[in-house]
């Protein structure tokens, strides 16, 4: 008999499928009802997902047949440490960005108010599905649902949005397209689709060139929909001109549940001894190409005078960072620094960071529709609170401690030294410097230059955005400084090592 807790991994998504057609009929009969309802349907999801994080640390992995079909001839949805975690990351973050979108979606889509709620909906549907599935077809049907969302709500803002927003369409479908070539691969040497049953069949298997082609296919198709340099130049339209909620949402939690998603066909799957054994030189070429990610991405956004464009550089060169992470997890298994656990700690990090900065964006764009760089003079006395937040974002970003950027740059550069690739300390901290620069130049801006009377019509005095905008943003802010203590005192390491465990990799033991 399953405990309650058991069924929330399937609830979870079926309350916000059943929530997207809820927002429907009744946007239709009151459309300043859709918010609210999208708000209580993500709080509920977000509970639940805490819940399970709770059972998984204490009781153990979450199993639940759909129909009572057991696998591997039914789906079924697997919740263990590592999805659990990206499970509260992802609703967490779609919670503050709904929150935040009430005032933002009513200014910049007036009339597309209850489509828009509708499609997020469905959005966080997919998010939620691509998490929890341990059936690998499933995992793909799910990641439709959310690009198709996505390049919906990309294109809502309508004139150049609708060009990135197509842009995005074709290189999603071609990663894509990728996903399920591997997908139909592995099916046809194997005849199953559940990925725990996969990972059982596949190793006397793993010469095969089929196996080993469905893995080339699989690394591909999900770094296009990771963003990872080269395959990123759907980014930067695609953030620069979408809701700057969903650009949050994009960059914060979109491309980082793709690397979940790659994650976990790599070490669920085809396991650990499949990559060590028959393709250990494509995670070195994995770590050189995010190092060059890392640099291009930087120098990229420093080109940039749009800041939502510099945003979206920037999450180039964060990418980079996941990536060069989970690359250097297959270097060594040193208990230093614990695997996986630099690559985990950034996705939470980045999340924080980069959604407090889109939505600040959002909020210059709110308050007089200032996109460029250049128009920020003395906005840090205008919107002293909004001002701060991207501050403590920026500088978290750039690596001050004790912010979150600060913790996630040290862990990797441990595990760049403990894999002997000093290259890589050299390409961490000439990041720093870059990051520095690009986001120094916005602060000054803000805080250092004189105001010019053109740049702001409303006047001279303070005029911060509204407090359901100001308090998302805050909240963000505020995180990023108070996880990165957290992180330095160790407290969520455990759940990561349970995660590194897993997959047979290092777990973190203090020096």
């Amino acid at each position: 008999m399953l405990t309650a807790v058991e069924h929330f991994p399937v609830l979870v998504i079926v309350i916000s499928l059943f929530s997207a057609f809820t927002i429907l009929i009744a946007g239709r009969l009151n459309k300043k009802s859709c918010c609210f309802i999208s708000i209580a349907t993500i709080l509920v999801q977000f509970v639940m997902a805490v819940f399970i994080l709770h059972y998984v640390r204490t009781v153990g992995t979450i199993r639940y047949w759909l129909g009572g079909w057991s696998p591997p001839w039914g789906i079924e949805y697997v919740v263990d440490a590592l999805n659990a975690y990206a499970l509260v990351i992802l609703l967490f973050l779609a919670l503050i960005c709904v929150t935040y979108s009430k005032r933002s979606i009513e200014h910049e889509l007036p009339h597309k108010i209850v489509p828009f709620y509708v499609i997020y909906q469905l959005l966080i549907t997919g998010l939620c599905g691509i998490t929890v599935t341990g059936d690998i077809f499933n995992m793909y049907v799910f990641i439709e649902i959310t690009s198709l969302s996505s390049y919906a709500l990309i294109a809502s803002r309508g004139k150049i949005a609708l060009k990135a927003s197509f842009t995005y369409l074709v290189l999603g479908s071609i990663g894509a397209c990728f996903f399920l070539l591997g997908i139909g691969f592995l099916y046809s040497v194997t005849g199953s689709l559940n990925m725990h049953d996969l990972s059982l069949l596949l190793p006397s298997l793993y010469g095969n060139k089929v196996v080993q082609a469905a893995f080339a296919f699989f690394m591909v198709g999900l770094s296009i929909k990771m963003a990872l340099f080269p395959l990123h130049t759907w980014l930067p339209d695609a953030h620069a001109f979408a809701p700057s909620e969903i650009s949050a949402l994009l960059s914060g939690i979109i491309i980082e549940v793709s690397t979940y998603a790659f994650i976990r066909v790599c070490f669920s799957v085809f396991t650990l001894k499949f990559i060590t054994d028959y393709v250990p030189i494509i995670f070195d070429f994995l770590c050189w190409i995010a190092a060059i990610g890392i640099i291009v991405g930087s120098i990229l956004a420093i080109a940039q005078y749009n800041l939502k464009r510099m945003l979206a550089y920037s999450s180039v060169s964060q990418m980079g960072y996941i990536m060069l992470a989970v690359g250097l997890a297959i270097s060594t298994h040193s208990p230093l620094w614990g695997g996986l656990t630099p690559a985990l700690m950034h996705i939470l990090n980045h999340a924080l960071m980069k959604g407090c900065l889109f939505l600040v964006a959002g909020a210059f764009i709110y308050k007089a529709e200032l996109w460029n760089i250049a128009d920020f003079q003395g906005l840090g006395r205008k919107m002293p609170y909004t001002c701060a937040a991207f501050t403590l974002a920026a500088i978290s970003m750039i690596g001050v401690p004790p912010s979150v950027g600060f913790v996630s740059k040290v862990y990797i550069i441990l595990a760049s030294l403990e894999s002997g690739k000093f290259i890589f300390v050299a390409v961490m901290l000439l990041s720093t410097l870059l990051n520095l620069v690009y986001f120094w130049r916005v602060i000054e801006m803000m805080y250092m230059k004189r105001e010019e009377s053109h740049s702001h019509p409303s006047g001279s005095g303070k005029d911060e955005i509204p407090p359901s905008m100001l308090i998302p943003v805050l909240t963000l802010a505020l995180l990023c400084i108070i996880m990165g203590i957290l992180w330095l005192t160790e407290i969520p390491i455990p759940l990561l090592d349970q995660v590194n465990s897993m997959f047979g990799l290092g777990v973190y033991a203090a020096p």
